[in-house]
């Protein structure tokens, strides 16, 4: 993904509206990101109609008043306007943590023929590497919000276990059906973590003793003398 952006100049929609304008600025913003790329325009009505639901599905994904920890997404409007005052006006209804690419930047319409855009809105998902997750996902995002961002992020292979929405602490009910698989995979993950060797440095009463355990095995001997 940060390839794909790479001596590209990227604005947030800001007050300022400052740019990302170096490689370093560009891979701390991207890399180990999911990608979002919001293609619309201002004289589309279904464009309009959709911003006020992009607005709140991302907000809730990253504003710290719904999650303890922003998710691992960024939202990059690709503006196919037909003028530069359009595209300010539209990014009036975009939140204020996305980018876009300035009006008068060319490679707008490089990548709405590099990914094979044919209606608006659309919402193409990229993964990390900079592959296609989902084409489109204007339905999806529509019909299951923020739950999305759960699937994209196993699909990904993005874990972060420290992202969780704040219902979940309320209800476990509040859970989507797919809890229980992502719960086996990290279960699965924490496994192999765990069967891999260290050595840990234990202190006895006549000196030191180097000891190669299991990384998980702590509770062996009631648990005292570990790290």
């Amino acid at each position: 993904m940060v390839d794909l952006f790479l001596g590209r100049v990227l604005v947030k929609n800001n007050k300022d509206q400052d740019e990302l304008d170096t490689e370093q600025e560009i891979v701390l913003r991207l890399q180990n990101r999911i990608l979002m790329l919001f293609f619309a325009s201002a004289e589309c009505e279904s464009c309009q109609q959709f911003a006020t639901t992009l607005h709140d599905f991302f907000k809730r994904l990253t504003d710290e008043f719904y999650v303890d920890r922003s998710a691992q997404l960024v939202l990059l409007y690709i503006s196919l306007d037909q003028s530069e005052d359009q595209q300010e006006s539209f990014l009036k209804e975009l939140p204020k943590k996305c980018l876009f690419l300035a009006y008068e930047d060319p490679y707008r319409r490089e990548l709405e023929a590099m990914f094979d855009v044919e209606e608006l809105p659309t919402v193409v998902v990229l993964r990390p590497d900079c592959s296609v997750l989902i084409p489109n996902a204007v339905e999806e995002i529509s019909r299951l919000g923020p739950d999305c961002y759960r699937n994209w992020q196993e699909a990904a292979e993005l874990i972060d276990r420290n992202f969780m929405i704040n219902e979940d602490f309320d209800e476990k009910a509040m859970r989507s059906f797919t809890d229980r698989v992502r719960r086996l995979k990290y279960k699965v993950e924490d496994d192999k973590k765990k069967k891999k060797k260290k050595k840990k440095k234990r202190w006895g009463g006549d000196g030191d003793e180097d000891e190669e355990v299991d990384g998980g095995a702590d509770a062996k001997d009631g648990g005292g003398g570990g790290w």
